[in-house]
């Protein structure tokens, strides 16, 4: 079975390996400042899914962020020829006031080696104008703009706090794509309650999506200490996937999906420092090669 991973896609348009640099845009989020809820997703851990991320102004976080990303990067690869995509990750990225989230978006694409744009949010926090912007921003450098869906069932989105219906995802998707912005959807493998019927469910639901979908995120379920989910898990035990079984789920989620989606993630990978299930997920290179191994003998 094939996919276009997001390697490759932007191996094809940039002629070269582009990597991400982790910033952070200082926002909270309306499911933790009280404006939703409070605590956040069940699953969501201090860091609101962007533990990896950086810290301090936007010149300072670009520079400590590259020089991370270099430390990674073959000395073959001459820095002037070095290209990244700046991803505002942690929390709700358009959340906030409007003003300083444009200025700073547009100080991050001042940087020539910074080809793109790519910023994590609420499908109920993003305005006429915030949309407006990142439209006049695409015409320039690419820009995508990620949906923490996570699923379509509504007994599970209450269920993990998540704080807004399918709905309205729905207007927001429309209002994205007919403004020329590409969308990345985020898909929580694993959720509890959740039977492999649920979660394919989902990702049938956006299989059809139109426009078709520009790209989709799978992640792994993980249960990290501090959150919610991790009281509920110690209390009440649920079903947490071995590498194999979750594996295979990927495999016929990929067979699901239109062959243009871009694959953006297969997996994910929690701080080891706060991870308490499944553990098999901290060790990257026996995931990847596993996940491999299963996508090509996939019929």
């Amino acid at each position: 079975m094939t996919y276009i991973s997001l390697s490759d896609y932007l191996k094809d348009k940039y002629n070269t390996k582009v990597y991400k640099l982790s910033l952070t845009s200082g926002c909270t989020c309306p499911n933790r400042d009280g404006t939703i809820s409070t605590g956040g997703c069940i699953f969501c851990s201090e860091g609101g899914s962007g533990d990896f991320a950086t810290s301090g102004s936007i010149e300072n976080q670009i520079s400590d962020a590259k020089k991370r990303v270099d430390n990674k990067i073959s000395s073959k690869i001459p820095a002037s020829e070095r290209k990244y995509i700046a991803y505002f990750q942690s929390f709700t990225n358009t959340y906030g006031d409007q003003d300083r989230l444009m200025t700073m978006f547009s100080k991050v694409l001042e940087y020539p080696e910074i080809v793109g744009l790519s910023i994590g949010t609420r499908p109920d926090c993003l305005t006429d104008d915030m949309i407006s912007f990142l439209s006049n921003v695409n015409k320039h450098k690419e820009v995508w703009v990620e949906l923490g869906l996570q699923t379509i069932n509504e007994d599970t989105a209450t269920y993990i706090n998540r704080g807004y219906k399918l709905s309205v995802f729905e207007d927001t998707y429309k209002r994205l794509t007919d403004a020329g912005l590409k969308v990345v959807v985020h898909v929580i493998l694993g959720l509890p309650g959740e039977s492999e019927e649920d979660m394919l469910g989902t990702v049938a639901y956006l299989s059809k999506l139109t426009p078709t979908l520009f790209g989709v995120k799978l992640q792994l379920l993980h249960v990290l200490e501090g959150t919610k989910l991790a009281e509920i898990y110690k209390n009440e035990p649920f079903h947490i996937y071995e590498l194999e079984e979750y594996c295979q789920l990927v495999c016929k989620c990929l067979k699901l999906l239109p062959k243009e989606t871009v694959i953006h993630r297969l997996t994910g990978d929690g701080p080891k420092k706060l991870l308490i299930a499944p553990l098999w997920s901290g060790n990257k290179k026996l995931v990847m090669n596993t996940m491999r191994k299963y996508i090509i003998n996939y019929q």
